[in-house]
């Protein structure tokens, strides 16, 4: 056999074993570790990537907020990668991620949650990325039936059409049930090694994690976006109505977490601290917006959001000392700062909560 023959057999056997390579979608909740890792125990190479879109829950008010004390303070993703012991890539897509919360081809979901667009958008950076990196095929943990609209069996296809990854989109936790993928055709995964788990029950997903001995991992409560929040959506759409027009910035999104919001006039609203870690968080926009805070007594720090004339500066300042332990004093001493730094102090009567429109609360 010729030394040419010899070189191109060697060349045919490393092609055949070569190590496939994938990159997970890591959202740090339970459906994603459990695919990569479904992965790795097929000799798969595989290395994570967390879009970070604003929205993400973890580690925002439950960093900050004393009510969520006992909460872990870490981020998941990386948790899980962790866990998986594969690199974890985490990518800004901020402003990528505007026209799908803006305008959102295929409609939202219950509240301001364009669960369908998301995800196509999701899995295409995922394809960027591939292409970037020269990886082989794309793990997602959806499972068919899970989420009403992005995870549905008539929508899984567009997700896989749309994002442009089409068979090289594997969800190995329900693979069975859907058509085979081109890792499988090409024989670089084993179809028989995955599952066909189905519907919205989690008991497949929590053996599945006792087999793998996973015990300690973020439990599904609706998503992990603020968008499927209702509270937070309908503050969102208020922001919008109040601009005059759907646009967003990141300050923007970060503070519709924080506080207590009332819209007493249309054109400006107010922000209240509802605890220290709040109030400590909010005090730095203190140079982008007039601020208040109480003097005379224990109170939240309150950002006002708009154009405000004197009167609506007083009426702010009440709403500040209703908030305070002053609520029931006859005057309350309130500092107001303004963007520019200039201060001054007013003395207000607190208004009464029965005299405060609940259309005013967000």
């Amino acid at each position: 056999m010729s030394q040419n023959n010899i070189s191109q057999n060697n060349m045919s056997q490393n092609k055949q074993t070569k190590q496939r390579k994938a990159v997970a979608l890591i959202s740090g909740g339970l459906d994603s570790l459990l695919a990569a890792r479904v992965m790795i125990e097929q000799g798969i190479h595989v290395e994570g990537i967390n879009f970070f879109t604003g929205f993400c829950v973890e580690g925002h008010t439950h960093a900050i907020r004393k009510k969520d004390k006992a909460k872990p303070k870490r981020n998941n993703a990386l948790w899980s990668a962790e866990q998986l012991g594969i690199k974890l890539h985490i990518i800004d897509v901020i402003e990528d991620y505007k026209d799908v919360v803006i305008n959102p081809k295929h409609g939202y979901g219950a509240n301001l949650n364009p669960c369908l667009d998301c995800k196509c958008f999701m899995v295409s950076k995922a394809m960027e990325w591939l292409k970037e990196n020269d990886f082989d095929f794309i793990i997602t943990g959806e499972v068919v039936g899970q989420r009403p609209m992005s995870q549905r069996k008539d929508t899984m296809p567009v997700v896989a059409r749309e994002s442009g990854a089409n068979d090289l989109l594997v969800r190995p936790l329900c693979a069975k049930n859907l058509p085979a993928t081109y890792p499988e055709k090409q024989g670089w995964i084993d179809r028989e090694k995955m599952h066909g788990f189905n519907g919205r029950s989690r008991k497949p997903q929590f053996k599945l994690a006792s087999e793998f001995g996973f015990s300690d991992y973020a439990q599904p409560a609706g998503g992990c976006c603020f968008l499927t929040d209702k509270s937070y959506s309908v503050k969102l759409a208020d922001l919008w109505q109040a601009q005059g027009e759907r646009k967003y910035e990141f300050d923007d999104i970060m503070l519709l977490k924080m506080g207590r919001h009332l819209r007493p006039r249309p054109h400006f609203k107010i922000i209240v601290g509802r605890e220290e870690g709040e109030n400590n968080f909010m005090e730095g926009y203190k140079n982008q917006f007039t601020s208040m805070y109480t003097l005379s007594h224990t109170g939240p720090f309150v950002l006002i959001d708009g154009k405000t004339n004197e009167d609506d500066i007083k009426l702010a300042a009440q709403l500040t000392a209703r908030f305070s332990h002053g609520r029931d004093a006859s005057s309350v001493k309130v500092m107001v700062r303004q963007a520019d730094k200039k201060e001054f102090t007013l003395d207000v009567t607190p208004i009464p909560s029965d005299d405060i429109p609940k259309e005013w609360y967000i």
